[in-house]
């Protein structure tokens, strides 16, 4: 990941602007020498819309471009230089830089951080020490370059790049992985248009998060796909997906790297649960990015939400199939990603049943039959009429056959209804001929969108009804302020940082009341030292009750054999409150169903903490058991005001104490008609206590 300064803010488009958007390129290291980085960078860059010039002693001329000896002696200040020398010169190469005003410079050399000796570390730290202090937007090192397809200009070594059709589009491509990049900016060669390609390496100055924030305030850039495999900070990642967000573009992110070979023994429940990637798939959900779990149709999601503007209804789709069985499909699979099939109007009803023959479906998904190909007027007035209903945002089209009378004949008038009508039409390629007759008209459209697989078709609808709607609760959704007293803040802090060294916990009664002082509702309790004592607390908080242990040296009581038990608290539903602070983006808040069962059922919710009563609601709805709150089989409804208030509390407390703590485990929680009581509650402080 480099060694940048992970608290410093995202650079602001124009601090990137001579970077990303040159007018003036240099290539230190240019040569003639066929497939050296010099010199397929200069041909990369033969049809760029600026100026280049080579440097290297050695020449006059690399590859039609003048060259001259060093950057001191070019006719014109760059505004990016390619850096295509050996490590041990990238040094010198970046002083010249800074003594000429150069705005930024792309190292392909690698043996810098990335090979993890200290000597590597060191010599990346002082180039970014160079860079910074020069005010140069550094890319790299150990990385392949750049494009930025409106000017034409291939900042990169990339091989054959030269013979590429240079197609622009509304997406624009960010990537950690230089070469996996490639192999997405490569749809252009199946017609998709791309406005830039935008890779990190080893992310010592600009990363991701950097060109996430360019590309926000980019005016050619509608859909921003990035493949992501972390960050140092997350505040910095939410600043710029926020920017994104904020002005109306979706961020699309395939996060690499998700599984997890090896775990940290977890002390609680909590910390089995959310691992790193949750923490991630949080920051994500919060910032309003759509997280995409396969790298195969990213793009063509991205061109999906790019060419497809708003839902006119957020109701549902309609599906066109000329296939029985392709109808089937698409209804299954609209089902398996939650996205409604609505019934037609009547009069889109009516002007169907006068074009499908007797022996078709007039419903939704409609099986028009083979018959209403054989004309295009047949054709076109079913798309009219499917088009005219208010209900649907986009229609779908199953293209079943690849040929030049079938595919080759419907992908025109799809790009033409689409351009016309204004609503997204999508085709879905179900032949496993991937670029036959008419494939390559909907990835080129600007409209109409193809997709080759039913199942990424249904779950990028889905994601973008999503989008758009949050898009809309965004400005209508207000959180409250902080709801719990301030003054707990100071308890809690104090009861934590005054534990003994070597006690990890708080003992429980301790526990609940940090917990009670935030108007987190938990059981009564009372210490007892004798059997006489315990008895005398039992009678007067009334039977039946709980005996447990109270011990610094036991975290989990079940386990020990600490407990015993009457059904003291009413009967009811159990949930499991958590806590977690992760590296890169803060305390956490997990909340499932199951109590001691959580782990096997892992029906459970994540968010960054804090948050307020209308998140809290969102992540309980967003459960599986979510309706066994709601009144199941007759049961009396919970009363959700209550349970959110004591989950947004919860938060509070847990982004208050975020640099003492390690995991909280309130578990069960208790729900039922009266409300919601924490029986069990552990608090794992860090190791260090909160100091350094």
């Amino acid at each position: 990941m480099g060694v940048m300064d992970a608290t410093r803010s995202v650079y602001s488009h124009e601090e990137m602007r001579r970077l990303i958007a040159p007018e003036v390129v240099a290539v230190v290291g240019a040569s003639n020498t066929p497939a050296s980085f010099g010199e397929r960078t200069l041909s990369n860059l033969g049809r760029f819309t600026g100026r280049v010039y080579g440097v290297n002693p050695k020449y006059g001329e690399t590859m039609g471009h003048p060259c001259f000896p060093s950057l001191e002696d070019l006719p014109e200040v760059p505004d990016c230089v390619i850096v295509a020398v050996a490590a041990r010169f990238v040094e010198a190469t970046l002083a010249e830089c800074a003594e000429r005003g150069v705005g930024g410079a792309v190292i392909y050399a690698s043996g810098f951080d990335e090979v993890g000796t200290p000597e590597g570390k060191a010599a990346q730290a002082r180039l970014v020490a160079q860079a910074r202090e020069a005010g140069i937007r550094l890319v790299g090192p150990n990385c392949i370059g750049l494009v930025n397809t409106h000017l034409k200009a291939g900042l990169n070594f990339m091989p054959g790049f030269h013979k590429m059709d240079m197609l622009t589009g509304p997406v624009s491509l960010v990537s950690q992985s230089g070469a996996l990049g490639y192999t997405m900016y490569q749809g252009m060669e199946r017609g998709v248009g791309i406005g830039h390609y935008l890779a990190a390496g080893n992310s010592a100055d600009v990363d991701v998060c950097d060109y996430i924030s360019y590309l926000a305030d980019d005016p050619e850039t509608k859909v921003i796909a990035c493949l992501f495999e972390g960050v140092k900070n997350g505040e910095r990642f939410l600043q710029a997906a926020d920017r994104a967000f904020a002005n109306g573009k979706p961020l699309l992110l395939y996060k690499m790297g998700t599984s997890e070979v090896s775990k940290q023994t977890a002390l609680s429940h909590t910390g089995t649960l959310v691992g790193s990637n949750e923490a991630y798939l949080a920051a994500f959900r919060q910032a309003g990015a759509v997280s995409v779990d396969h790298l195969d149709g990213l793009l063509e999601m991205a061109n999906f939400f790019a060419r497809s503007g708003e839902p006119r209804s957020g109701k549902g789709v309609g599906v066109m199939a000329t296939s029985g069985g392709a109808a089937v499909v698409m209804a299954d699979k609209a089902e398996q990603h939650g996205v409604a099939l609505p019934p037609l109007g009547e009069d889109t009803a009516k002007a169907l049943q006068g074009l499908v023959p007797g022996f078709g479906s007039v419903a939704n998904p409609a099986d028009l039959t083979a018959e209403v190909l054989k004309t295009k007027e047949t054709f076109v007035g079913c798309f009219e009429a499917f088009a005219a209903d208010p209900s649907f945002d986009a229609l779908i089209v199953p293209l079943v056959f690849a040929n030049p009378e079938s595919s080759g004949a419907r992908t025109p008038v799809m790009s033409e209804i689409a351009k016309r009508t204004g609503l997204p039409i999508v085709g879905v390629w179900l032949n496993d001929w991937l670029e036959g007759p008419g494939s390559r008209i909907l990835d080129a459209d600007d409209r109409a969108s193809i997709f080759r697989s039913s199942d990424h078709c249904f779950e990028a609808i889905a994601a973008w009804q999503a989008w758009h709607a949050k898009r809309r609760e965004a400005g209508a959704k207000k959180e409250a302020g902080r709801i719990s007293p301030l003054a707990a803040r100071d308890g809690a802090r104090a009861l934590i940082e005054g534990l003994p060294a070597d006690q990890r916990s708080p003992d429980e009664i301790q526990a609940k009341q940090l917990l009670s002082d935030y108007g987190v509702r938990c059981s009564r309790e009372v210490l007892a030292g004798t059997s006489e004592a315990a008895a005398a607390a039992a009678d007067d908080i009334g039977y039946p009750v709980a005996i447990k242990i109270v011990s610094p040296d036991i975290l989990h009581k079940t386990e020990a054999g600490g407990v015993r038990l009457g059904e003291m608290i009413g009967a009811g539903v159990e949930l499991m409150l958590g806590a977690r602070v992760d590296a890169q983006f803060g305390p956490l808040v997990v909340v499932g169903f199951g109590g001691m069962l959580v782990e096997i059922l892992k029906d459970t919710a994540t968010s960054l903490a804090p948050f307020g009563a209308y998140e809290a609601r969102r992540m309980l709805t967003s459960l599986r058991g979510f309706p066994l709150l709601t009144g199941y089989r007759g049961s009396a409804p919970a009363d959700l005001d209550v349970l959110a208030d004591l989950l947004a509390r919860f938060s509070e407390f847990v982004a208050d104490t975020d640099d003492l703590i390690e995991e909280v485990d309130v578990n069960p929680v208790i729900v039922n008609a009266s409300g919601a009581v924490c029986v069990d509650a552990l608090i794992v402080k860090t190791c260090s206590g909160g100091e350094e």
